[in-house]
């Protein structure tokens, strides 16, 4: 395959939003090669190359990928598919053993392939354009990759076994990538990485995430900056004055604090005490009062007890999220859990107790909300279904978070700011009009 067979292409990304932004620097190289990116939606012609962007965190996403290989590779043998290539997560993990169970795909290649990709397909890589992206979420916001891998040794993780060691991106090239994501139409940042904490501390001289939020807020066109994944172990001291001082951050932030047993904390190596994870809430509660706070939790870790969930229940009753996710336990290949304990609850049981944390969650999600009746709220309208028009406060990340719903015949512009009052709320979503 070469560049003058290569008219469309379609690149499925599946998993997190990191592999979304890998997925989006791809496409650009493609189309910067002449192809034509066709939407994941879109099954209504032939397309030269699927390539599919896989993720190998946990057993459901690995099973997800499977399936979406072989619905590919069907296509493809009803000629509607010219040539698949499997990347990313579960590629890098599985590449001999899905080379050698499904022959019927044509490469299959590591999560950092950029080059290798363009190789395959005899085509040029653009290194001065890498900071470019085919934008795939609505064009208002987007996910800015900060940095990949993780030190961190959790137990119960297989992400460093995949990725490797934290490597962060260079503030200049994150900046130039955002200026170029703000010229094509994008107030929202979203910064991802597997622990935001350490940003730059594998740089020399080292770098600090402020010195990146201080070059990002002087983007003139960006208005909100949203940080996701903050470990808390090692959490910036300095952090929540930062947010409250800078009009730019959103009252917003992710913390995967996964349990409150001070056991269990030690069993998932995490590094960190209950004790610990009290603190930061308070201080970070206390520096900005209407910070909304995200945190996921773990069921059914090997080992825990019903005193250790009841110690879990009673830190969620406690700090009241406004955003909490939960998953239950499972043993991923090759982890630190994986190989040292058995997996003593039983599924039975550990989708009690999530059903129980969850039942808990939307009681307090719904007493927050139902607090915001009657308020005025900044809202991004982020599309439109129907009569409504669906938006996010700045307490809300796109995907996994609340949205509020607005019936209205007013002509509003997708992707703009507008005050909302909030008019009713239920569990996990607010209802409003425009002011």
């Amino acid at each position: 395959m070469n560049l003058f067979i290569l008219k469309s292409v379609k690149i499925i990304t599946l998993g997190c939003s990191k592999n979304l932004v890998d997925s989006e620097h791809i496409m650009r190289q493609l189309e910067l090669n002449g192809a034509q990116i066709i939407s994941e939606e879109d099954n209504s012609q032939f397309i030269d190359l699927v390539a599919i962007n896989t993720c190998g965190f946990i057993h459901d996403a690995k099973e997800e990928s499977i399936a979406t290989i072989f619905e590919e590779i069907a296509k493809k043998n009803d000629g509607n598919i010219g040539k698949i290539i499997v990347f990313g997560c579960l590629s890098e993990r599985y590449r001999d053993e899905l080379k050698r169970d499904i022959p019927e795909v044509d490469f299959f290649l590591g999560k950092f392939a950029f080059e290798d990709i363009l190789k395959v397909l005899n085509l040029t890589f653009n290194p001065n354009k890498i900071h470019e992206r085919v934008i795939t979420t609505p064009s208002h916001y987007a996910y800015l990759k900060i940095s990949e891998g993780c030190n961190r040794k959790c137990a119960f993780c297989a992400i460093p076994i995949i990725t490797g060691k934290h490597k962060s991106v260079s503030i200049d090239e994150l900046e130039k990538e955002a200026r170029y994501l703000a010229s094509k139409g994008v107030k929202e940042l979203i910064l991802i990485a597997q622990d935001l904490n350490q940003f730059g501390s594998d740089k020399r001289p080292k770098k600090s995430l402020f010195e990146l939020l201080d070059r990002l807020s002087a983007i003139d066109s960006i208005e909100w900056i949203r940080l996701q994944y903050l470990y808390p172990k090692g959490f910036p001291a300095k952090l929540p004055k930062y947010i409250a001082d800078n009009p730019k951050i959103c009252h917003y932030i992710d913390i995967p604090f996964q349990h409150a047993s001070n056991k269990m904390l030690a069993l998932m190596g995490r590094g960190h005490t209950n004790e610990d994870n009290l603190a930061i809430i308070k201080k970070l509660r206390k520096a900005i009062p209407n910070i909304a706070i995200r945190t996921t939790m773990i069921t059914g870790f090997p080992g825990e007890t019903t005193k250790d969930f009841e110690a879990l229940l009673q830190f969620v009753e406690e700090a009241k999220f406004d955003r909490l996710g939960a998953f239950m336990y499972s043993h991923e290949e090759n982890t630190p859990a994986a190989l040292k304990y058995k997996d003593t609850v039983s599924k039975k049981l550990k989708e009690k107790r999530l059903n129980q944390l969850m039942e808990l969650q939307e009681k307090i999600s719904f007493e927050i909300n139902m607090a915001k009746i009657g308020s005025i709220q900044k809202v991004l309208i982020d599309r439109m279904e129907g009569e409504f028009y669906i938006g996010r406060t700045q307490y809300d990340s796109p995907e996994v978070d609340n949205e509020v719903i607005i019936n209205s015949n007013k002509k509003i512009e997708i992707g703009t700011f507008q005050n909302v009052k909030i008019t009713d709320a239920q569990a996990f979503d607010l209802t409003g009009e425009f002011e």
